[in-house]
């Protein structure tokens, strides 16, 4: 996934910031430590072409270092320059009165096309530091990332790590769980009523090393429908526990221990009752196909390592769904043990 647009620091001059539109640098750097404006930079104004100068081409110096002149032969001034004519390149010069070139001579250091000088000069694209400097012109590859790429921070905020995000997760499932030992505790127990004699007579036999099925008790006919009653029942609760917090704050009660966030990629806002559920259901429904053999806990235990392995948001599927990602929040600091801020900048005092 490629790197949202946004003001990052210059990875070839640390100092400043550059914009950086998704595909390349775009703008003028900026120093690190002034607040980047809003959105894009500004569109820089083409230069406007240079107009030539008449009288400097009439007397531009010709390759040879002479000045235009009436081609006569044998004298100064005949065709070809003569030797220690004054202006020739490695010859003293120019006299006195002699006009300036407007362009240098072929293979001069600078000259497009030519070899240029062993050391940058000032305000050469790539030289950090220099006036002038704004990056390579246009159809340079500009160089890519040293190294790993900067983590991003979504809406100025750090990811969450996935230790906080499973302990957050681990302490909503308990919550759930004692949901469902009130709300679904009798239907439990009926189901373990319904299959416990062909569950003892089973490992009894099995204890004996009986691998015999001749005369098992069968299992109460309740016990289909009391398993898909619990599965229902502990799909809602989940549901009825976790969407409405986040749609209306991103948070659920243990993310709010741990001090994270969802929030959506493209706006820090509410995530809206919506996109929560969509957030829910590629996790949650999956406890409806726990009855076919164990299939959605395979789907969810998948969903559960799955931001381990995406970069760089670190998205588990049901963030992708939702277009979430989750942040870690400031951490408050208490009036009591924090000492109060001076009025006073450092520097400002004469």
């Amino acid at each position: 996934m490629s790197l949202e647009p946004g003001w990052y620091v210059d990875p070839a001059d640390p100092e400043t910031r550059r914009w950086w539109d998704g595909e390349g640098w775009i703008g003028a750097p900026i120093p690190v430590d002034v607040t980047p404006p809003e959105g894009p930079p500004p569109a820089e104004p083409e230069p406007a072409p240079a107009a030539a100068t008449p009288a400097a081409d009439q007397h531009a110096p010709r390759p040879g270092g002479r000045p235009d002149a009436t081609p006569t032969s044998g004298t100064p001034g005949g065709p070809g320059p003569w030797p220690g004519q004054p202006g020739q390149p490695g010859q003293a010069g120019p006299w006195p009165g002699q006009p300036v070139p407007a362009n240098p001579w072929p293979g001069q250091p600078g000259q497009p096309g030519q070899p240029g000088p062993a050391n940058p000069w000032p305000g050469q694209p790539g030289q950090p530091g220099q006036p002038g400097t704004q990056g390579p012109p246009p159809g340079w590859l500009y160089p890519h990332w040293p190294g790993a790429q900067p983590v991003p921070r979504p809406h100025g905020l750090p990811l969450a790590s996935y230790g906080a995000r499973l302990v957050a997760r681990l302490i909503d499932f308990g919550v759930v769980f004692l949901l469902n030992a009130v709300v679904n505790g009798w239907f439990v127990w009926r189901y373990i009523e319904a299959v416990s004699p062909y569950l003892r007579e089973s490992v009894r036999r099995a204890l004996n090393g009986d691998t015999s099925t001749e005369g098992l008790p069968q299992i109460d006919d309740q016990a289909g429908g009391l398993q898909i009653a619990i599965l229902v029942i502990a799909t809602a609760l989940w549901y009825a526990y976790e969407v409405p917090s986040m749609a209306a704050r991103g948070q659920t009660f243990g993310k709010r221990l741990m001090g994270i966030r969802a929030l959506p990629v493209e706006a820090d806002q509410p995530l809206g009752f919506g996109r929560a559920t969509r957030r829910w259901s590629t996790l949650g429904l999956p406890t409806l196909l726990w009855y076919c053999c164990g299939l959605g806990l395979v789907l969810q235990l998948i969903d559960a390592v799955s931001p381990l392995f995406d970069h760089p948001l670190r998205q588990a599927l049901h963030d992708k769904r939702a277009q979430t990602v989750v942040v870690q929040l400031p951490r408050k600091r208490d009036p009591r043990t924090t000492p109060p801020e001076s009025a006073d900048t450092p520097g400002d005092t004469p």
